[in-house]
């Protein structure tokens, strides 16, 4: 990719599109984490300065030195995420499959719940000024829009994210300013004691731990928008994110403070909107409401990318993907984006309050990052670092990540049970399609194509057989020039002979580097069998349609092949014979020969693959110039079936 270079670079534009696109959720923790610690508790010296102490550490393990400094090494040719992550480190042992697929499905029940919490919160700085303000269907109407305009790409909005999440977090440190001034000390409670003080003495140190994870939820989507941003634009504009964010958080407890010994409505009163000057007041919402709306479009735009990594990695269904613009990486993902849409209504008509939905927030993220931790652990050890250093690191986020489980599993009944429903589903639809495909692989009989050389030439030349088509395509999943499926052969010389002047063989095979374009060809019997192999990246679509039109059209300039129409009088006007493609679908005939847990992913899969694209649509072909043929994977050969004749 051209551009993929700029974008390492250290830039204005880079720093600013990565204010933009990656700090969203993080962004705006402040709108809601403060209110999530303190809750219905008293207000108290030591809830203040632990809690304040317990952000700014988690922070700085969590999101700076996991993700900032260790994660983001683990680029794939520039691309981040949890699934570019398991491309890099998926041959070191076939187990690392659960966490990447368990880790995206947290990812993706996220995307659910964060619009929701993010607009919510934002919105509902108005009840200051409106008690009685009815704020729920306000939110519904933002987080509807904002699905809407997807399908038209966000290069244009994209421009303005940028400047104004600069604003936002400008904000953020200055109104943080304006309270440390009035109790310079507050610096103190950075000192790691309050935060262990608080976690030892304080029953409901679990309860505080689940509330003090919010403030890093947004750790992930820096990691999966690294291809967009760059490492080193990352790096540098998270220096001042995490500056703003802490001032803003100290501010907050200055206020806190000032109330010792009282128990507030925080609700009513959000610390986040009562630092506010009033006459400031409703600039501010209207700024967070934006932040807020800058947060979810960035966290969708993550669910496109992932599902169409998962597509390309055979992890989920084949859905349609638009891609609206020319930008690089900006895809749109229909059927995810209308799932998504009915998704979060249904947690803003569920919670009703964004309160209730911090319950149902974090557990989920906090799974996915347990699952990145054990990732990333597998990427140091391939890159050779000493084992120490790996089992630190282990033992440390483990620790960490486990105990903000553990602070979230508290939440499980008041709404923690939704995200994880939800990741359960996404997790049971990835990994039917992931085992089914094994499954029928399984059945899949591959034959030594050279035993039919001959026999291909000769039909080919036989004229007593009425011509099939000129040039003949057929796509094959073996990975390997000298075999071939034998429903292949079957379907050429036996379902009716197909005769054709040139026989090609298609194999799609998707790489672990990103962005990679590549085919080779065997010419197997020249000018009569043909095999191409793409080799194409998890991130490039594929349109098999147009790359095999490209890959004939630089053979026949070489001169490697005579695509010219045999018929006399098409061939005297030098015109191109057709072209015509056949996909064999493999149907499971009789499942009684599967175990209990192999026939139920096979029934679930069979329906999960009403709802996908088929596999001629998938590959993107011209659907006029398709043959597709249903074979029956056969489960038991005819030698194993006992009959007897009578006389």
């Amino acid at each position: 990719m051209s551009n993929h270079k700029d974008l390492q670079k250290l830039t204005v534009p880079g720093l600013l599109i990565s204010l933009g696109i990656i700090y969203g959720d993080i962004g705006t923790s402040p709108l809601y984490v403060f209110k999530a610690i303190v809750g219905a508790q008293q207000i108290s010296e030591s809830l203040v300065l632990g809690g304040v102490s317990l952000i700014f550490w988690t922070l700085t393990l969590q999101t700076t030195l996991k993700y900032v400094v260790i994660t983001l090494r683990a680029d794939n040719k520039g691309e981040g995420g949890i699934f570019s992550l398991f491309s890099l480190v998926r041959r070191r042992a076939k187990w690392l499959i659960i966490p990447a697929v368990v880790g995206g499905c947290a990812l993706l029940a996220d995307g659910i719940i964060t619009p929701p919490i993010t607009v919510s919160s934002a919105i509902e700085g108005l009840t200051t000024y409106y008690p009685h303000l009815q704020t729920v269907s306000i939110v519904i109407a933002i987080i509807i829009a904002l699905f809407i305009i997807q399908q038209f790409g966000t290069s244009l909005v994209g421009k303005a994210f940028g400047p104004i999440m600069f604003i936002w977090f400008t904000m953020l440190g200055v109104l943080g300013v304006i309270y440390i001034a009035q109790m310079p000390t507050i610096i103190k409670a950075l000192n790691p004691y309050y935060a262990v003080k608080l976690l030892s003495s304080n029953p409901n140190s679990f309860v505080i731990l689940g509330a003090v994870f919010l403030c890093t939820t947004g750790a992930e989507a820096l990691y999966s928008d690294l291809g967009h941003c760059g490492r080193k634009n990352i790096q540098i504009s998270w220096i001042y994110v995490k500056s703003c964010l802490v001032i803003n958080y100290l501010g907050q407890s200055v206020w806190l403070l000032q109330r010792n010994g009282q128990t507030m409505n925080l609700n009513r009163h959000n610390p986040f909107f009562e630092i506010m000057p009033a006459w400031f007041l409703l600039y501010g919402i209207g700024i967070a409401t934006v932040a807020a709306i800058i947060a979810s479009q960035a966290l969708i735009s993550g669910s496109f990318t992932l599902i169409a990594e998962a597509v390309r990695l055979n992890l989920w269904p084949k859905v349609r993907i638009n891609y609206p613009t020319e930008q690089k990486g900006q895809l749109y993902v229909p059927s995810v984006n209308w799932l998504l849409c009915a998704g979060c209504v249904g947690v803003v008509l569920l919670f009703r309050h964004s309160d209730h939905m911090e319950a149902a927030y974090g557990l989920s993220i906090t799974v996915a990052m347990l699952m990145t931790t054990l990732l990333v652990a597998n990427f140091l050890k391939r890159k050779k670092l000493p084992t120490y250093i790996i089992v630190v690191f282990l033992v440390m986020y483990l620790f960490i990540e486990g105990s903000f489980l553990a602070g979230n599993l508290v939440k499980f009944v008041h709404g923690g049970w939704f995200t994880l429903s939800v990741g359960f589903v996404l997790f049971t639809i990835m990994w039917t399609w992931h085992t089914a495909r094994k499954i029928r692989n399984r059945y899949v009989k591959f034959i030594e194509i050279e035993d039919y050389f001959s026999i291909l030439k000769e039909l080919s030349d036989d004229e007593t057989v009425p011509k099939y088509a000129s040039q003949l395509v057929y796509l094959t999943s073996a990975n390997f020039n000298s075999e071939i499926e034998s429903k292949i052969i079957y379907s050429i010389l036996q379902k009716q002979p197909k005769r054709a002047d040139v026989y090609w063989l298609v194999h799609v095979d998707v790489v672990d580097e990103p962005y990679k374009k590549e085919y080779e060809v065997d010419f197997l019997v020249p000018n009569k069998l043909i095999r191409i192999d793409f080799k194409l990246g998890f991130r490039v679509e594929q349109q098999i349609n147009l790359l095999f039109r490209k890959v004939v059209e630089d053979l026949v300039k070489k001169g490697e092949v005579d695509i010219t129409s045999t018929y006399k009088s098409l061939n005297r006007h030098k015109i191109v014979g057709d072209f015509r493609f056949v996909v064999i679908e493999k149907v499971l005939s009789r499942s009684h020969n599967l175990s209990f847990y192999e026939s139920f992913i096979m029934a679930f899969y069979k329906e999960l693959k009403k709802i996908s694209l088929s596999e001629e649509r998938g590959f993107g072909l011209d659907l006029s110039f398709v043959t597709v043929e249903k074979v029956p994977l056969m489960l038991a050969a005819p030698e194993t079936v006992e009959i007897h004749r009578v006389h």
